[in-house]
């Protein structure tokens, strides 16, 4: 566990310029309340820390800048969000556990050079088809956006999630072990 402890970073120290809104630390999720501290931060485990970084130089240079609303998610907080929502397109069982939970997803949005997050097909924790990487909004700029978002992460090997357009996992996440270091413990 100590292992496991060093090797997860704290995104805002190795990407300062980084805009974080961890909305699972206030009550604007699908649950409807904090299930992390306040003051909680980004965390991922270091090689896809250092893709991130890549990913966020690259966009800099078109004036953009990524936006964090979750990264390293403790077992234990996948385990109430199974209580609300136990749908597996959307929610990782806690008994398999979630590749949030091993340091090696995160999910992100796009926002621009005034700190605007750019529109996308749907809002972040939407569960429906709208936020599928396959949904076909009707306007265009919406789908660019999207594939704007795609393209970059990719560029660094971050594997998108097919139902969520926020969520890229690191191609590498099935070497990482299921954590459950709550914030606390990491800062």
């Amino acid at each position: 566990m100590i292992q496991a402890m060093l090797d997860l970073v704290r995104l805002q120290v190795i990407i300062p310029e980084l805009i974080l809104d961890l909305v699972y630390a206030t009550p604007r999720n699908f649950t409807g309340q904090p299930v992390y501290p306040a003051g909680a931060g980004a965390y991922l485990c270091a090689r896809p820390a250092e893709r991130l970084k890549r990913v966020q130089k690259r966009l800099q240079k078109q004036r953009l800048q990524l936006k964090v609303f979750d990264a390293y998610r403790p077992l234990s907080v996948q385990k109430i969000f199974w209580t609300f929502l136990p749908d597996p397109l959307y929610v990782a069982d806690p008994s398999i556990g979630s590749c949030h939970n091993r340091g090696a997803a995160l999910d992100v949005t796009l926002v621009d050079a005034q700190g605007q997050e750019l529109p996308m097909p749907s809002g972040f924790d939407d569960f429906t088809e709208r936020a599928h990487q396959d949904f076909e909004p009707s306007d265009s700029a919406l789908a660019r956006n999207r594939a704007l978002l795609r393209e970059a992460m990719e560029q660094e090997g971050f594997i998108p999630y097919a139902n969520e357009w926020w969520h890229f996992d690191d191609p590498e996440w099935a070497s990482y072990p299921l954590l459950d270091i709550s914030f606390e413990e990491l800062s």
